[in-house]
This record gives structure tokens, C-alpha cells and sequence, in this order.
């Protein structure tokens, strides 16, 4: 018996389209402006390379969602500039006024972790430390850029959901430096010698 789904009740994926999108609400761009703004801000949590964003970009303007414009520039290639259309607006709204899906947690760390009795320590310690370089590199990034786009801690409303994601970002990352320290310091060294008692009555008498 097959179970007939409510598309009301399902919540969209975000798909590169939206984001890129999103990314043109700020101003109209090339696609290597795109590709840069996609490293420095949205690529924190929607990853997409380089080639992902031309070959959507040429998609999003045969929907009529972006347009594209020439700019002819001396003495090196003519690059094109894409503008969200009234179209994409629409597409956009549309898109944001359903309901999100919360990430799901697909990390190995964590089912090595699951597994700790069964795992040699060493190499997992090493695994944690380099997590823990990581996201202490990331939770500077994210707080020289509230401290420079941000200085006094406030946004105008056209910013405000930028420096939410930023503060949730330094947040989630001030988490994950502390567990890492927690786990540096709970887990041993190395693992422990197992000692093997002699039984009793095994050994071998004197004739």
C-alpha cells in the first residue's frame, strides 16, 4: 500500500539556486564576485565550488530568475554582471515562506567517540586536537567580522539576519572549542595496560 504524502507537510532543501539568490539580494554581481561572496559568508553553512555556481547561475537565467548584462573592460576579458529579476524576488518569497529542516549531524568524530573502548586513543586525541584548531580559527574569523562590519553590535534591518547568523555562528563555535578542551583533557594519554591475573590452581607443581 503506498502512503500518499502531504507536500505541505515536507520542508524544502535548500538547493544552490536559493542561495545564490539570496547572495543577489545584496547587489548584482559576476560569478566570481559570487563565488568570493559564497567563501566569505554563506559559504559557512551552504558549501557549493566554484563551478557549482556558474553552471547554476546559467540555470537561474533560463527560469527568468536572474538577468545578465556584458561589461566590456579594457584590456581583459569582458565579464557579465547577473541581477536578481523580479522573478527570482518572487522565487525567493516564495521558497522562504516555508517551513526550514533542521540539519541533520553526519560527523565521524563523534561515532569514534560512541566507540572509545574499542579505538585507539592516540590517533583520536590527534583528531580532536586538529578539531580543536579548526574551530578556534573559525570563532576568530566569525568575530573579527562582527567586529568589522558590526563594531557597536547593532545592524540596520537590512543586516540584522547576518550578524544573527554570526552570533549563532561564534556560539556554536565557542561550543565546540570547549567540548574539544573537555575531551582533551577526560581522555588518557595513552590507553591503559590491561593486566592478566594469574589464576589460582594453574600453576604447574614441582615432582
Amino acid at each position: 500500500m503506498s502512503i500518499m504524502r502531504d507536500p505541505k507537510m515536507e520542508s524544502p532543501r535548500v538547493a544552490l539556486g536559493d542561495a545564490i539568490l539570496a547572495c543577489l539580494t545584496e547587489s548584482p554581481m559576476t560569478g566570481y564576485e559570487l563565488a568570493k561572496t559564497f567563501d566569505a559568508s554563506i559559504g559557512f553553512f551552504w558549501k557549493a565550488d566554484h563551478q557549482q555556481i556558474y553552471r547554476e547561475l546559467n540555470r537561474l537565467r533560463d527560469r527568468g530568475h536572474v538577468e545578465s548584462r556584458e561589461v566590456v573592460q579594457t584590456g581583459k576579458p569582458n565579464k557579465l554582471v547577473y541581477t536578481l529579476t523580479d522573478e527570482g524576488k518572487a522565487a525567493l518569497r516564495h521558497w522562504a515562506a516555508r517551513p526550514s529542516r533542521p540539519a541533520s549531524v553526519k560527523d565521524d568524530l563523534l561515532v569514534r567517540m560512541f566507540a572509545l573502548d574499542n579505538v585507539d586513543i592516540e590517533p583520536l586525541r590527534a583528531d580532536v586536537m586538529a578539531r580543536l584548531e579548526h574551530h578556534r580559527d573559525r570563532l576568530a574569523r566569525y568575530e573579527r567580522i562582527i567586529s568589522k562590519r558590526f563594531p557597536d553590535g547593532t545592524a540596520p534591518p537590512a543586516d540584522l539576519g547576518k550578524l544573527l547568523n554570526l552570533r549563532l555562528g561564534v556560539r556554536h563555535e565557542r561550543a565546540v572549542v570547549e567540548w574539544c578542551e573537555e575531551a582533551l583533557e577526560v581522555l588518557p594519554n595513552s590507553p591503559p595496560a590491561t593486566v592478566t591475573p594469574i589464576e589460582s590452581g594453574r600453576r604447574k607443581r614441582k615432582t
